[in-house]
């Protein structure tokens, strides 16, 4: 597109100097493929636009990668040479591949992503899942525009809910060993807690006991702590792997939780922040436009603003990066914003180099997901449920299939049926997931973008060998043609317009677009009946479109698959 765009500015140099990017791309391609709207330059050339612009369209000529210039009202409207265009964009996408559509957006810029952050009393949840993917996605998308992105998780492995699954396993689990993935089993009594404090409310009283042991470092709680834990870590591990979610570091809360109280300390003594009535230490932010911030409780403990001071300036000491993001839940935005003016009060030099990206709840058609009370989705039972949904599509289509390969196709397009749908909503949207919705093989799903693909791999197998770049494109010359190869055009712009605003949802309706746009194309444009050139530049076509949907799919995180 570089290229056109820098050809009209050349075009235009013979009246007037513009810059690339006062170009327009117009809604309507009747109106030209690019548009140059004459408002700004009226003040100048003291014209009216509407005169600019005849002035420009009569005084410019077409040329090897422009075929026609016509003034419409105050716009210059610039139609591209379609057969130059494709050769243009096509080759290039040849040449890359994998690369295609990549980007120097981020060159030399460190982005550390911290995501997932889950507690070590219970298996992540439905809500874990849409930070994980949101996460890795951003994660894949800055990394494709050049960033160097550091992927961070934040085990909150200590507290008071942590001693609760601790007291019930002591209590009642008979020192049994997990007889399920053990992050269940541990989440089983964190539930079983919850049960048995209403018929014994002395239990919170225990809860908080075995915490202050904890804190005291009594031998015998923190080994039942450290048993759970692994247990703990083995589910995770397990979930994320299903989930295609890495990470370059782990922080653990219980490593520096106390850290932080050196920082409110000193805060404290140079009146940066003051003492409540009830003795504890806040953080003043009614002058921001913020509720004031208890950083430190009366009885001189910890709470999470406390660790996240110490663990914010201990990533920066670290790592240095040029930004920090936070995936993190609605529910946290109002704490993420305090954090973050408390970091300008104490005059962290990377106070306006931290950003949150607080995603919004999910919900079941039923209702709101309550951990304690175990009414939840949990993560692995999703994923489970999606990959069922997935089999009885395939059966429906495919009986020949061993169970092995059911198995995994199956796999592949439950997940991506899961993965698209959370991420192709904004993320700052409530969402309601309903998985037979996901699941569906049309309208704006992961199996509907995977379909398409797999199309694709079936005339690439049928035609039998590869792409040919000796194709003549001039011959290609319908609107469905032009429309896809325009399509292919956009794909590193909107993958670094994603990675510039973080926005997955951006690649995600690209995606849906592209295979729109590929379906079209094959109802009306015929491939592998064609004469011998029009079957080769067809095929180079649908070859790139190929490419561009597995480069669009692989940012999501989701596999492109060649059968469905």
């Amino acid at each position: 597109m570089d290229e056109f765009k820098k050809d009209i500015v050349r075009i235009v140099s013979k009246t007037v100097q513009i810059s690339e990017s006062i170009l327009e791309v117009p809604k309507d391609s009747k109106m030209g493929d690019f548009a140059l709207p004459c408002f700004s330059l009226a003040k100048e050339l003291k014209k009216s636009p509407d005169k600019i612009a005849k002035e420009i369209a009569s005084a410019s000529s077409p040329t090897d990668y422009i075929s026609k210039i016509e003034a419409a009202g105050p716009y210059v409207n610039f139609f591209v040479n379609s057969a130059k265009f494709a050769e243009l964009i096509l080759i290039e996408i040849s040449k890359l591949k994998n690369g295609y559509g990549k980007s120097l957006a981020g060159k030399d810029k460190i982005v550390m992503v911290e995501f997932s952050s889950p507690n070590t009393n219970k298996p992540q949840h439905l809500g874990h899942v849409r930070n994980n993917l949101l996460g890795m996605a951003i994660s894949n998308i800055l990394e494709f525009a050049g960033h160097k992105v550091i992927k961070a998780n934040l085990i909150n492995d200590r507290g008071i809910h942590i001693c609760k699954s601790m007291l019930a396993y002591r209590l009642f689990g008979e020192n049994r060993e997990p007889n399920k993935k053990p992050d269940h089993f541990v989440g089983d009594f964190y539930v079983l807690f919850n049960e048995k404090v209403k018929e014994n409310p002395e239990l919170e009283n225990e809860a908080y006991d075995m915490l202050k042991k904890w804190e005291e470092g009594d031998k015998e709680v923190l080994a039942l702590w450290r048993k759970m834990n692994n247990w703990v870590y083995r589910g995770f591990n397990e979930t994320y792997e299903s989930l295609g979610i890495r990470f370059d570091i782990t922080y653990y809360e219980s490593n520096f939780y106390e850290k932080g109280k050196k920082i409110v300390e000193e805060a404290l003594e140079k009146g940066i922040f003051a003492k409540n009535s009830e003795g504890a230490v806040v953080a003043p932010l009614e002058k921001f436009g913020l509720p004031d911030k208890v950083v430190l409780r009366a009885d001189g403990t910890s709470i999470y603003v406390t660790q996240d001071l110490h663990l914010a300036k201990m990533k920066f000491d670290e790592y240095n990066p040029d930004k920090s993001v936070y995936v993190v839940g609605s529910e946290h935005a109002l704490y993420f914003q305090q954090l973050f003016r408390i970091f300008n009060l104490l005059q962290f030099d990377f106070a306006d180099k931290c950003l949150a990206i607080p995603f919004g709840m999910v919900y079941l058609p039923e209702g709101k997901m309550k951990s304690r009370e175990g009414i939840v989705v949990d993560a692995d039972d999703i994923m489970i449920e999606m990959v069922e949904l997935a089999k009885e599509e395939i059966s429906k289509r495919h009986k020949e299939l061993s169970e092995k390969d059911t198995e995994q196709r199956a796999r592949a397009i439950g997940l991506s049926a899961l993965k698209f749908f959370m991420l192709r909503q904004d993320w700052a949207k409530d969402i309601y997931f309903i998985p037979k919705e996901s699941i569906s093989f049309e309208g704006d799903t992961g199996p509907y973008v995977q379909y398409a693909y797999a199309r694709i791999c079936s005339i690439m197998d049928k035609y039998g060998k590869s792409a040919e770049k000796d194709a003549d494109f001039s011959v290609m010359g319908s609107e469905q043609e032009k429309k896809l190869i325009t399509l292919l055009a956009k794909f590193p712009e909107t993958a670094e317009m994603a990675a510039k605003n973080h926005e997955p949802s951006a690649v995600a309706h690209y995606l849906i677009s592209l295979a729109q746009a590929f379906s079209e194309f094959y109802h009306n444009c015929p491939v592998l009946a064609e004469d011998e050139m029009l079957k080769k530049a067809r095929i180079f076509l649908v070859s790139c479109a190929r490419q561009v949907i597995k480069n669009g799919l692989l940012l999501l995180g989701i596999e492109a698959i060649e059968e469905m």
